[in-house]
């Protein structure tokens, strides 16, 4: 799916929100690498990031089909971080449900920048045809927790020790969906 340029104002700021575009690939590499180092919230530490530039156009290309959306949003005109949602399966029993993802630079959080993509990604994937939206959070992500569970997610289950951070600390994940 393709999201055309939509401006808006939250608390004072402009916000832009738009599709990925492929030669917006070194800026969502960087992104993912900033935010990983920022957070203990992604999938990967920041070292761990290795992505090539061509190797994120084609994941923003694949992002551009019609049954997926990867949002990029502008914050005064800095660009803030991203909402995406793919399809989880190909098949007939299964695609109803989307994956659903965020990732913000830290400066950007608190704002209701997050609200603002992820109140979007549903609206997009019900037009889609989407029955059910599904994300997985780390356990201590309070913030995130609150966001989804105003937003219609509930707790599904829980996966612990699922994420081990290299002081040795643990924590869980855990899967939220919301029908649609």
């Amino acid at each position: 799916m393709i999201l055309k340029e939509e401006r808006l104002t939250l608390n004072g700021h402009e916000i832009l929100l738009r599709s990925a575009k492929p030669d917006d690939a070194p800026m969502l590499k960087d992104c993912l690498k900033t935010v990983s180092g920022e957070t203990r919230f992604l999938s990967k530490e920041a070292d761990e990031v290795n992505i090539t530039d061509e190797q994120e156009a084609a994941f923003i290309e694949k992002m551009s089909s019609p049954r997926n959306l990867l949002i990029i949003a502008f914050f005064d005109g800095e660009y803030a971080g991203n909402c995406s949602f793919n399809t989880e399966g190909e098949s007939r029993r299964n695609n109803h449900r989307a994956g659903l993802g965020i990732a913000l630079f830290e400066k950007f959080t608190g704002k209701g920048l997050g609200r603002v993509l992820m109140e979007k990604a549903i609206i997009c994937a019900k037009e889609i045809g989407y029955t059910q939206l599904e994300l997985t959070v780390v356990s201590t992500n309070e913030r995130a927790k609150g966001l989804y569970k105003s937003l219609g997610f509930e707790e599904y289950g829980r996966l612990p020790c699922a994420n081990k951070y290299d002081d040795g600390t643990f924590s869980d994940d855990i899967f939220m969906l919301k029908k649609l």
